[in-house]
């Protein structure tokens, strides 16, 4: 399996980002980590390991990109409206240096998005703002909106809200969005959520189902087995969904 590490200094986030692309061909898979977590993560987990042979056989090329959560949503100690700064400085990077470089190592310009966990949120936000650059996005065990308190993980705002914040929670801005151009570019995304039944996300999941079904969005949602949000679990669905 063909493994490769990169890293440059990002013109948006001012510091060295890094990555690891595995495979030579296939779908570009845009691979977001879990919370706080490393671009190495998926692979020390043996999550990349589970993909190893449709790696192989070029059916699809694995990005996984580094996080800054704890540069942004999970930096309590600077204000949430610097939090959510942060983080729209980190979608530029996304947007404008890693799909540009996954474009030029995979040489087309089909790109999906997924992620475990906090990874989920990163992916279904980033695809449900620019629904015309995905064509699927994959979310695990994902929580779509960090304003909420869900058992032990709290607001991320500290009950501060306004505009960046708003329009960065899927839950929220999908609610009040009407315009029929983008809701038609969603629609063409092919979206797969999957969460355990004991998993505290599991209401969020289904709120969200909810949502996308009342804007006649196509969606799967699949309930897994008491609380999957481990890496063994993860290891089962990438090869499901992915």
């Amino acid at each position: 399996m063909n493994r490769g590490y990169h890293k440059w200094f990002s013109a948006n986030l001012h510091r060295t980002m890094e990555l690891l692309v595995f495979g030579h061909a296939g779908r570009a898979v845009l691979f977001f980590p879990t919370r706080m977590a490393r671009f190495y993560d998926y692979e020390n987990w043996g999550i990349v390991e589970a993909l190893q042979t449709k790696i192989e056989n070029g059916e699809l090329q694995l990005f996984c990109v580094d996080s800054i959560d704890t540069e942004s949503f999970y930096n309590h100690w600077v204000h949430p409206a610097t939090r959510i700064a942060r983080h729209l400085q980190y979608e530029q990077y996304i947007l404008t240096e890693v799909l540009p470089f996954m474009q030029n190592q995979n040489g087309g310009d089909y790109f999906e998005v997924a992620g475990c966990s906090m990874g989920s949120f990163h992916a279904i936000n980033i695809a449900m703002k620019h629904p015309s650059v995905f064509k699927k996005v994959i979310c695990m065990s994902g929580r779509f909106d960090l304003t909420l308190q869900i058992d032990d993980f709290k607001d991320l705002f500290d009950g501060y809200r306004d505009e960046d914040i708003y329009f960065n929670m899927p839950q929220q801005f999908m609610a009040n969005l009407h315009d029929g151009a983008i809701l038609d570019a969603i629609r063409k995304i092919e979206i797969i959520m999957a969460v355990g039944e004991t998993d505290p996300f599991v209401h969020s999941n289904r709120d969200f189902s909810d949502l996308l079904t009342g804007k006649s969005i196509p969606h799967q949602l699949y309930i897994w087995d008491n609380y999957a949000h481990r890496p063994r679990y993860w290891k089962q669905m990438v090869n499901l969904y992915l």
